[in-house]
């Protein structure tokens, strides 16, 4: 984004740039931006905050007022919304303690009975804010646990969506994610993202399947496979020790 602003700007239209990540817009130095300490994903803050996301978008768009010379870099004052945890959530549904299976066989049947108490919750997210994030996959959810234990074997099938198989299970485990944050979201306030991922990667199957497809894709011999393994399956901070 920093190298289209410096495009944009030589051909006269002035930009702003919001900044996820600080050390790469240091060292990019686009015209004008504003470092927001957020999520990866959420660059103006928490969803289904409108004011606070207009703080956001109007302390970058005031950027535009200044000229053009030295890059500008200011930081939004306020830590992020999205890591304030709501004392009183609690998830949608209850699952029991996850089990660690050992193999695709076993991998498959655990993930196939946790989204049998995960779907109907799904259901009625959709119902309550009449949307989902899901739908990259190119398959039902239904054809989710199948098809991405067959990985830990050693396949590599596609869909018709994805041509190549590291794309097809990376969509898939971008579904997945997205399916259950949504699902445990079904009742009562809205919990923090940090909850939502406390909660994912250490008390659901789903969390610790996505854990395991990333080890065996990071010894894949297919490289594609073990690029989208290391970088999209699992957030660093939920990484194994060791």
């Amino acid at each position: 984004m920093s190298a289209l602003a410096h495009m944009l700007e030589d051909r006269g239209l002035p930009t702003t740039v919001l900044a996820l990540v600080l050390p790469q817009v240091e060292k990019t130095r686009p015209p004008r931006a504003l470092f927001v300490p957020f999520m990866l994903g959420r660059p103006v803050g928490e969803p289904n905050d409108a004011a606070f996301q207009r703080r956001v978008l109007m302390q970058a768009l005031s950027l535009l007022e200044r000229g053009y010379g030295a890059p500008i870099l200011e930081h939004f004052p306020d830590d992020n919304p999205s890591w304030f945890d709501r004392a009183d959530w609690q998830p949608a549904m209850d699952l029991p303690p996850p089990a660690t299976p050992r193999t695709a066989a076993d991998w498959q049947a655990a993930l196939r009975a946790e989204m049998a108490l995960v779907l109907p919750a799904w259901e009625r997210f959709k119902a309550r804010f009449g949307r989902t994030t899901t739908g990259l996959a190119g398959q039902p959810p239904e054809a989710w646990p199948a098809f991405a234990a067959s990985f830990l074997d050693g396949a590599l099938p596609t869909v018709a969506l994805h041509d190549t198989s590291a794309l097809a299970l990376r969509f898939l485990a971008d579904d997945l994610k997205a399916l259950y944050g949504e699902a445990v979201q079904a009742e009562g306030g809205p919990p923090s993202a940090r909850q939502i991922d406390g909660w994912f990667w250490r008390r659901t199957v789903a969390g610790q399947f996505l854990t395991a497809l990333r080890a065996a894709a990071m010894v894949s011999p297919n490289n594609a496979l073990k690029t989208v393994g290391g970088r999209f399956f699992v957030p660093t901070p939920y990484l194994p020790m060791g």
